[in-house]
């Protein structure tokens, strides 16, 4: 299913429907008096979260929602029926944005949580309701007010304990798909990833400290003003409570772990200045290449000169993957069962 994480929509909640103008008219009773309805209420638009929905491309498709009509009151002294609602799942993380002002509607962040986010009109009411001892036949109603309606912008942020940052090629899917039962697609060239991919990882040792962990496309100089697609990847960073930096050796790209690490945190910093506050640990990755390996005391001792603790893994032969998930699982606050 192709993934989407932004689309503009308008959502109309349902009108009121008319109230009546009738009279009862049966035998013997000639002046009987009003006995038009009110009209029902027009439904609301509300928007639901779903667990099993990872796209918005089903909402996107449709570019307008429109809830149901009230019915108009009838004679007899019916009411008319209330239009039913308009109930939109969507996935869990999905942000609207009115579009004129920029301000934020709603935000569907858990589980089966409802938003009416338009609310239908008032039914009109009938003439059974402006009878006075002057005007016992009154011939006059009101009508049912429209529903609210609105454009909208939605983001789907994904929600996340951990956000693996990197820049393309670091083997951030290779270290997903080690630790958790995420599948992202992994090849030996960049931008393999092009959506965010969550994984619910389950540390050895720490059974109980589950957390979920999403693999971010990888960024690259310039994403804080868009550049491939930067935007679009580092909003799914904004929620998560901590990050994984990994940074590696690729001497094909003609760059430096150090310099990597700068870029990247630079350009949370300009994203989002808390961003780059956010509890991160650094790991070097791949380490089952005789350069990496070579590298790594070196590199550890220019970012402790930071103040920076830089780790040694392998996704692809485990070495160092569980003291990683530990130091994750001590960073997000959970009690470790060891």
């Amino acid at each position: 299913m192709k993934f989407v994480d932004s689309c503009v929509i308008t959502v109309i909640a349902g009108a009121g429907g008319n109230g009546c103008v009738a009279f009862r008219r049966e035998k013997y009773i000639p002046f009987g008096g009003p006995s038009g309805g009110d009209g029902g209420k027009g439904g609301d638009v509300v928007f639901v979260g779903d667990e099993g929905k990872t796209t918005l491309l089903d909402v996107a498709l449709q570019r307008k929602l429109t809830a149901e009509r009230g019915e108009h009151g009838r004679g007899k002294d019916q009411y008319g029926k209330a239009g039913a609602d308009l109930v939109i799942r969507v996935p869990v993380g999905t942000q609207g944005y009115d579009v004129e002002t920029g301000a934020l509607v709603f935000d569907v962040d858990a589980g089966e949580k409802r938003v009416v986010v338009v609310r239908g009109g008032r039914g009109g009411r009938g003439n059974i309701h402006f009878a006075t001892p002057y005007d016992r036949a009154p011939r006059r109603s009101e009508p049912g007010t429209e529903g609210e309606e609105k454009k909208l912008r939605l983001e789907l942020k994904v929600l996340a304990d951990v956000g693996l940052l990197g820049f393309p090629n670091v083997g951030k899917s290779t270290f997903i798909r080690a630790v958790s039962r995420a599948r992202p697609k992994v090849a030996e060239y960049p931008f393999t990833t092009l959506i965010p991919h969550l994984g619910v990882v389950a540390v050895p040792g720490a059974e109980d400290s589950s957390f979920v962990i999403a693999d971010i496309p990888g960024l690259i100089p310039g994403a804080a003003e868009g550049a491939g697609l930067g935007i679009r990847f580092l909003k799914h960073v904004e929620r998560t409570r901590a990050l994984l930096h990994l940074i590696t050796i690729d001497p094909s790209e003609g760059r430096d772990p150090m310099g990597d690490y700068k870029v990247i945190n630079a350009e949370l910093a300009k994203f989002d200045p808390a961003l780059a506050e956010r509890p991160q640990i650094v790991a070097l990755s791949k380490a089952d290449l005789p350069e990496v390996r070579e590298a790594y005391p070196k590199l550890k001792k220019a970012f402790a000169r930071r103040g920076i603790e830089l780790r040694l893994l392998s996704a692809a032969t485990g070495e160092g993957v569980r003291e990683t998930l530990l130091a994750l699982v001590k960073l997000l606050g959970h009690k470790k069962n060891e």
